[in-house]
């Protein structure tokens, strides 16, 4: 997975972000590590990590609550056509 994350593979370092999070794969339980990769693969495209992003920020889950840096990170993805972006939309208002 590293080799694939050093490479800029979004969809590893979405794997990676959510082994961190979750504390999986002998890694310790790491939210912080989690966003910054969510951030990292956001940043190269990803509309997984959009949506990841979203709900952290949305609920506050590991990062200072902060619904509309959230509702943003859903509308990126749900303009890239993420349905599970748009459904949080729409939960949300």
């Amino acid at each position: 997975i590293q080799k694939r994350v050093g490479k800029g593979d979004v969809v590893a370092i979405n794997h990676l972000a959510e082994q961190h999070c979750q504390g999986k794969l002998g890694l310790a339980k790491d939210v912080t590590q989690a966003i910054a990769l969510w951030t990292e693969a956001a940043e190269l495209g990803s509309v997984e990590a959009h949506n990841f992003l979203g709900r952290r920020y949305y609920t506050g889950y590991g990062v200072e609550e902060d619904k509309s840096r959230g509702i943003h990170h859903w509308q990126l993805a749900a303009m890239k056509g993420h349905a599970a972006s748009r459904h949080n939309l729409g939960a949300a208002e």
